[in-house]
Parts: C-alpha cells; sequence; structure tokens
C-alpha cells in the first residue's frame, strides 16, 4: 500500500512540475506588445527629463553666481581687514609720538625750570647769603659742621 501511495505520490509531483514548466514557456514565449500609448508615455518621460537636465542646470548656474558672490565678499572683507591694519598702525604712531613729544617736552621744561631757578637764586644773591649764614652757624655747632662737611658745603 505504501509503494501504491508512493508512486501515486511521486507521479503527481510530477504532473505539477511538468504542466508548471509548460505554462512557465508558454509565458516566456509570450511578446509582450508596445502601444501607441507606451510610446507617448516614453515621449512625455523623456521630455520631463529633459526638463529636469534644464532645470539642474539653471540650479548649477546659480550657485557658480553664489559662489562668485561668496568671493567677492571675502575680497571686500580681506580689503576691510588690511586697511584696519593700517589705521591701527598710523594709531600706534600717533600714540608714540605723543608720548614722545610729552617727555621730550617734560624734560626741556624741568631743565629750563631748573635753570630758571638756579639764576634767581644766583642773582639775588639768596644762595650765597643761605651758605654764609649755615657757615657761621657751624661755627658754633659742631654736629651741623660735620654735617656741612660732609656735603662739601663747609
Amino acid at each position: 500500500m505504501q509503494s501504491k501511495f508512493k508512486e501515486v505520490f511521486f507521479g503527481f509531483l510530477f504532473l505539477i512540475f511538468f504542466e508548471m514548466t509548460l505554462y512557465g514557456v508558454s509565458y516566456s514565449a509570450k511578446e509582450v506588445p508596445f502601444t501607441l500609448e507606451d510610446r507617448d508615455r516614453l515621449i512625455r518621460v523623456e521630455a520631463k527629463l529633459t526638463e529636469f537636465d534644464k532645470r539642474f542646470e539653471q540650479i548649477d548656474k546659480r550657485f557658480e553666481q553664489i559662489d562668485k558672490r561668496f568671493e567677492q565678499i571675502d575680497k571686500r572683507f580681506e580689503e576691510l581687514r588690511n586697511f584696519l591694519w593700517i589705521l591701527s598702525g598710523i594709531f600706534t604712531a600717533l600714540v608714540v609720538a605723543v608720548i614722545g613729544l610729552a617727555l621730550w617736552d617734560r624734560r626741556t621744561m624741568l631743565r629750563e625750570a631748573r635753570r630758571e631757578a638756579l639764576e634767581a637764586l644766583e642773582k639775588d644773591g639768596t644762595l650765597k647769603r643761605v651758605l654764609e649764614a649755615l657757615r657761621e652757624f657751624a661755627k658754633e655747632d659742631q654736629r651741623f659742621a660735620e654735617i656741612l662737611r660732609k656735603f662739601n658745603l663747609l
């Protein structure tokens, strides 16, 4: 009984596979007809593709224009930076010149003021009289005389 079952089962499988192959061959052997509608559809697809190509070209041109604009802006920033460096150099030079002039003027004024003060003291003879008064006082006070000798005023 089992052998009969096996024969029937294998026979049934064989028929299924045989039909599938025949059916598959018949489907693959058929050609798909190319209709006018398919042709029109392909033409429309090609037209849309050319439109997309044109749009992409326009976008590429726009990006190139934007890149050029960025380059111009970068150039202007570089020029502005150079100008600011020049201005800071000029400002530094002016500050140094003003400080130098102030120091030179102060030294000149101090020399002149000292000279004038010494001339005024010598002109009146006040300095000489003060020194003579101090020397007279040193004759009476020994400690004061030592101080004057220390500074070569005696």
